[in-house]
């Protein structure tokens, strides 16, 4: 396989199923599915945690969360582990960021950029301290209210932070690029929307505000399913308690797909300078966000389960030695990315807990086993994830474990862990699961890290002064709290 240059396009809280690509019968996503029709898209891959700023901190150094310790919003990725970003950059390439990392962001961190252009990092390098109780006292969160109040048509500071940042990554490809010929380059341009606030340019909002918009699955209260973990998310998260009826949750959802294809166009408009500038034909793409969206299903809204729509993740790799069109049903994960980076500009291997998406594609329907992993807000226990091609696992630590089979039952509509037929398949789960981890030690250890983490800023009555902050304002913008 030829060295290429690379370009990661990054986006946040994407759900895998509203792409054009994947089957949605009415969002326009016109740029990823042009790229999905010319490359290769991975059609099970989900991220390690369903969150944001642990998701990027396994994505930074190809390593699941229990085994490097960072847990939640308030626990970000200091550079102390090396990431891809630092054996390239060690290695000779230019590899440069823009947009959002939700790294720790001290002064003095090297995150293993050569240089980050307009990052976002966890607000005042300390993030989300509410998410460090995760006790039965831990007050619902404030800022869900936010979720319906700033849905509608209009510019927020995500959509006015994404137009920057897709523009500096399109100056960088016609003034930068040519000045890097000895070794391939890398960028990583990560984008902020369709992550709430929901509020979208206006000709978008009201591509979807005009239609009939279909309710979400399961939303209806007599539909929606039960179990401590997502009874626990919805008292701490209550997103959906804001919604006052239909036109709220259609009001939300114009929102969240108008941000989608507002997020499509900026993708567009880097692919459409990487061709003007001649450097399609040497530079490859891979898509992929750090985790989904609920979008109501079930009644939920935001991120933080082990559904499909909340821990799946979109993921598409093109460009040249990529076979155009082809679907890979083999798990991936965003811990694949770090070795998948290093194949892409041809760089020998370092030891990581992934694998490269490369050549997958050769054995598109191989089995493989992924994991996730909580331990963030709205969780009082951690829970965990085990997929392979047909069933997904769900192993809380003490809760009782949930399993689908998600080739009979794709949309997850249905717990089968009761059903004695299945017996065998929950134990060969548990025993991937334990050859792993000990989720008892591993949630302990979590816990112990967030302990540790509340004292040191001053204890829970500092902390819940500090107050809520519904999402991490943009560089330049003033934190909003509630």
């Amino acid at each position: 396989m030829r060295p290429a240059n690379l370009i990661i396009l990054f986006s946040d809280e994407h759900n895998p199923k509203v792409m054009g690509a994947a089957g949605h019968p009415f969002i326009s996503t016109p740029h990823l599915d042009g790229l999905a029709a010319r490359g290769v898209r991975y059609t099970q891959a989900s991220t390690p945690c369903p969150i944001c700023v642990p998701a990027r901190a396994a994505l930074a150094v190809g390593r699941y969360n229990h085994e490097i310790g960072y847990w939640d919003n308030a626990d970000a990725y200091e550079g102390s582990i090396p990431s891809w970003h630092h054996v390239l950059r060690e290695r000779g390439h230019e590899v440069v960021s823009f947009g959002k990392l939700h790294f720790r962001g001290h002064p003095g961190d090297d995150h293993g950029f050569s240089k980050e252009v307009l990052p976002m990092h966890i607000v005042d390098g300390k993030g989300d301290l509410l998410a460090l109780n995760r006790g039965p006292d831990a007050p619902p969160r404030g800022g869900a209210k936010k979720m319906i109040g700033m849905a509608g048509p209009g510019e927020s500071d995500y959509t006015r932070y994404d137009r920057d940042v897709a523009a500096a990554a399109q100056v960088w490809l016609y003034e930068e690029a040519a000045k890097h010929k000895d070794k391939p380059w890398v960028l990583f341009v990560s984008l902020v929307t369709p992550h709430f606030p929901l509020t979208a340019p206006s000709e978008y909002f009201y591509r979807y505000a005009r239609m009939q918009l279909p309710m979400p699955k399961l939303y209806a209260r007599n539909e929606r399913p039960h179990h401590p973990i997502l009874d626990d998310y919805a008292r701490t998260m209550p997103y959906d308690a804001h919604m006052k009826g239909e036109a709220d949750v259609r009001r939300a959802l114009a929102g969240y797909f108008g941000l989608t294809s507002f997020m499509d166009e900026q993708v567009g408009k880097v692919l459409s300078a990487l061709k003007e500038t001649g450097l399609a034909d040497s530079t490859r793409i891979l898509y992929t966000a750090d985790h989904g969206d609920n979008n109501g299903a079930r009644g939920l809204w935001g991120k933080s389960t082990m559904y499909e729509e909340s821990v799946g993740v979109p993921m598409i790799l093109a460009g040249p030695d990529v076979p155009a069109g082809k679907t890979v049903s083999t798990p991936t994960n965003l811990v694949d990315v770090f070795a998948t980076v290093l194949d892409a500009v041809d760089s020998p291997q370092v030891p990581s807990s992934g694998q490269s998406l490369f050549g997958m594609w050769d054995k598109p329907d191989a089995e493989r086993t992924v994991f996730a992993e909580y331990h963030a807000s709205g969780s009082r226990e951690a829970f965990f994830m085990v997929q392979d091609r047909r069933y997904k696992y769900i192993r809380p630590t003490t809760y009782p474990v949930q399993l689908y089979d998600r080739h009979k039952d794709p949309e997850e509509l249905r717990d089968v862990a009761g059903d004695p037929d299945y017996a065998d398949v929950i134990a060969s789960m548990e025993k991937r699961l334990r050859e792993r981890l000990d989720p008892a030690e591993v949630d302990a250890r979590a816990k112990k890290r967030q302990a540790e983490q509340l004292a040191a800023h001053g204890g829970w009555e500092v902390v819940l002064k500090r107050g809520d902050l519904p999402y991490s304002p943009p560089p330049g913008v003033a934190a909003s709290w509630s």
